[in-house]
């Protein structure tokens, strides 16, 4: 068992790691200031895990047994969060189940709106959600599965010890920022399109590579300039 790092008053919330993973400014935005606004992709995956999103919901397939809304803690990660679903899988190697004979192996899925990402945002929230199952049962978890709605079919991920240890790093970056309320400039780049925070950002403004009295100056001059 890993040893406790952060106590409740520090936790953090675990689906952040995925907003600190694509913008550490959007997370900040959300996490530190508490801001938020819907767009299209926010409510089309906030509709897909409203689908999932029943603690109370409990099913049985067989040899496999499903769990809903599942509560997740670390306390040396510093995370806690809900996974969609827990899904266990009769194995001799696995762990006993309340309530269920014989021992069960426990494997994380998250659900997705869309389809698979060409970063790791998506593969550090699911590697984070098996490392506090790790943590709560004393139990190893080598992978996850997403099932992504708009494909329709599921995609395993390997959680493989590089993986394991940038989840670690990007927390405690996390919980660095947090505790010192820092709201990073933003790094304006092609993905800031997709993002439901981009009127709150205003990325073109504080990107790290012009600062606000450059940016003022430089739209005076292009103002002065329209007007000869």
């Amino acid at each position: 068992m890993s040893r406790a790092r952060y106590t409740d008053e520090e936790l953090l919330a675990l689906s952040g790691i995925q907003h600190f993973c694509f913008c550490r400014r959007q997370w900040a935005l959300i996490h530190v200031e508490r801001q938020w606004e819907e767009n299209q992709r926010t409510t089309e995956g906030r509709l897909v895990h409203q689908r999932v999103d029943n603690p109370f919901f409990t099913e049985s397939r067989g040899d496999v047994v499903i769990s809903r809304a599942f509560p997740l803690i670390s306390y040396t990660l510093g995370l806690y969060g809900v996974a969609d679903v827990i899904e266990y899988t009769r194995s001799e190697d696995g762990v006993p189940l309340p309530g269920r004979e014989g021992r069960w192996i426990m494997r994380p899925v998250e659900y997705k709106r869309g389809k698979p990402k060409i970063d790791e945002r998506d593969e550090v929230q699911l590697c984070a959600q098996a490392i506090c199952l790790e943590e709560m049962f004393g139990v190893h978890i080598s992978r996850g599965d997403f099932y992504y709605n708009e494909v329709r079919r599921r995609v395993p991920l390997l959680l493989s010890a590089e993986l394991r240890d940038r989840v670690c790093s990007l927390s405690e970056e996390m919980h660095d920022l947090f505790a010192k309320g820092v709201t990073p400039p933003a790094d304006a780049f092609r993905k800031c399109n997709l993002c439901s925070l981009q009127n709150v950002c205003v990325p073109k403004l504080t990107k790290k590579s012009l600062s606000v009295r450059r940016y003022v100056r430089k739209h005076v001059n292009e103002a002065c300039i329209g007007d000869d």
